[in-house]
């Protein structure tokens, strides 16, 4: 496995494979890596020749500068992982060789970005447009992969592609979890032992409010699954909302035939844990 912090030196070496009629596919991460990461590249090179992962962390997305500075850096870990797991070529830039100047594109996603994290994270998935749109210019992959803990990230990511008309394939990957069913995710590593003791309850109390989902209204699954999670001391429910899945906007009634998506935001001390389940 080769690792490049050079887009140029990126470039070249997938010019010599796309001239060998090689396909490309990229795992854009920032890094700070676990199973669900490795699930998405392994996924990768399953269907494609080649396999690119990024590792940066990108500090347009982040409107909280302290969330920037806490999340965790791990990068001789994660090429060690990256190798056993298959990867190819490891994209590791600097801010610098992403940002060579201030990025001030502005990305319009209507009301995918109106609900939710997009609400309550100003600029966010702005800054996840900039660099996912800079990593598609710098790598041209056939496919991307994306995990769908982030799963408004994940609409946000189609709808961009189909505004600007890339030429590559989102493939949506499933959430791994922890054996006890916390979703993974690198901001795990900063939960104290009490919190992570906790914050299972999240899954669980989505998964029973699946189950629950004939004998109750909208509303009442709401109400449910945020009173059932705010009683543990170490969590409080930032949002839960039941959307479509397709358009992301909150529902108050079941429609025959539409696919409905549970998303929540929690929040263990400073640490903000996201998820979401299919109703």
């Amino acid at each position: 496995m080769e690792v490049y912090v050079s887009k140029n030196d990126l470039q070249d070496a997938l010019k010599a494979a796309r001239k060998a009629g090689k396909t490309v596919g990229l795992v854009p991460t920032m890094g700070a890596l676990h199973d669900g990461h490795i699930s998405l590249v392994r996924r990768c090179r399953a269907e494609n020749d080649v396999v690119v992962v990024s590792v940066f962390v990108n500090p347009t997305q982040f409107n909280d500068p302290k969330d920037l500075e806490r999340y965790p850096r791990t990068l001789e870990a994660d090429t060690r992982l990256l190798a056993a797991a298959g990867c190819d070529m490891t994209f590791a830039p600097t801010v610098g060789e992403m940002y060579p100047e201030k990025d001030t594109r502005v990305f319009r996603f209507g009301p995918l970005e109106q609900v939710m994290e997009g609400v309550r994270r100003p600029g966010h998935f702005n800054g996840v447009a900039q660099i996912v749109s800079k990593l598609f210019d710098a790598v041209q992959p056939d496919r991307a992969y994306f995990g769908e803990k982030d799963f408004q990230q994940l609409a946000i990511i189609r709808n961009m592609v189909a505004q600007y008309n890339y030429p590559v394939e989102i493939v949506p990957c499933p959430i791994v979890r922890e054996a006890d069913g916390l979703a993974m995710s690198s901001r795990n590593t900063l939960l104290n032992a009490s919190q992570r003791a906790a914050a299972p309850l999240i899954y669980h109390t989505l998964a029973a409010a699946r189950a629950l989902q004939n004998d109750m209204g909208i509303a009442e699954l709401k109400d449910f699954v945020t009173a059932q999670i705010n009683r543990s001391s170490e969590l409080e429910v930032e949002y839960f909302e039941i959307v479509g899945a397709e358009d992301l906007q909150p529902v108050t009634t079941r429609e025959e035939g539409k696919a409905l998506q549970g998303c929540i935001a929690v929040q263990a001390g400073a640490i903000r844990l996201i998820d979401n389940i299919a109703f």
